[in-house]
């Protein structure tokens, strides 16, 4: 489940010698420690020590730990799948990119290199203040996934694919709250074909078309 953010406007960019670390490799580094402890539990320690670089490093090449984070965000939404955009765009029902959408987040909650869950909601800040920028962030990639999806939904509802009285905003509400209760049972410790059942079963209340 991809989309890409665009990094904040307000991001430094620093000037003077070139780096001397392996960029994309440290990204990755910083990545997973996001994904496996969530953005306020991981530490710029903790950051500096996985990527292999100093303190002023880090600051010199993110700016700071928030910008280490949206850049860490970025790699995740653009790595490897399709955007959902992609998905949803590439369906020809919008159960279909439902569907999808429902199973991308499975089988990536669910890799063999990376930590179990999503980085989103693994990230999900709840107490700091300085944090609430990032906080916000999270939940408008969040939210334009589901408005991504609830505009395919109308597009059926309006076509007829879909019976007049289907919810679209309900719809796509609760393929999202599916997709963050899969993430949060894969960290428990839920297998791929756990979470692949469980797609079965919020597939099996989709509404059916006039021809059933």
């Amino acid at each position: 489940m991809v989309t890409v953010m665009e990094p904040a406007a307000n991001s430094p960019r620093r000037t003077g010698r070139p780096l001397s670390f392996d960029r994309q490799q440290a990204l990755n580094a910083a990545m997973m420690l996001f994904w496996q402890h969530g953005y306020e539990a991981t530490s710029v320690a903790q950051l500096t020590k996985a990527m292999g670089i100093t303190p002023p490093s880090l600051y010199a090449a993110f700016g700071d730990k928030s910008g280490l984070f949206r850049e860490a965000v970025q790699r995740y939404m653009a790595g490897g799948g399709r955007t959902v955009a992609a998905i949803v765009g590439g369906t020809s029902m919008a159960r279909d990119a439902a569907r999808e959408l429902l199973t991308a987040a499975a089988l990536g909650d669910t890799r063999d290199d990376a930590p179990p869950g999503c980085l989103l909601a693994s990230s999900i800040v709840t107490a700091s203040a300085e944090a609430a920028a990032v906080r916000e962030e999270l939940a408008a990639i969040r939210r334009d996934i589901e408005a991504t999806l609830r505009r395919r939904i109308e597009k059926d509802v309006a076509s007829g694919a879909l019976p007049p009285d289907a919810d679209a905003a309900m719809l796509a509400g609760h393929v999202m709250a599916v997709i963050q209760g899969m993430s949060t049972l894969a960290k428990d410790g839920a297998d791929r074909g756990r979470l692949l059942g469980i797609v079965d079963v919020a597939m099996a209340g989709w509404p059916s078309g006039p021809s059933g």
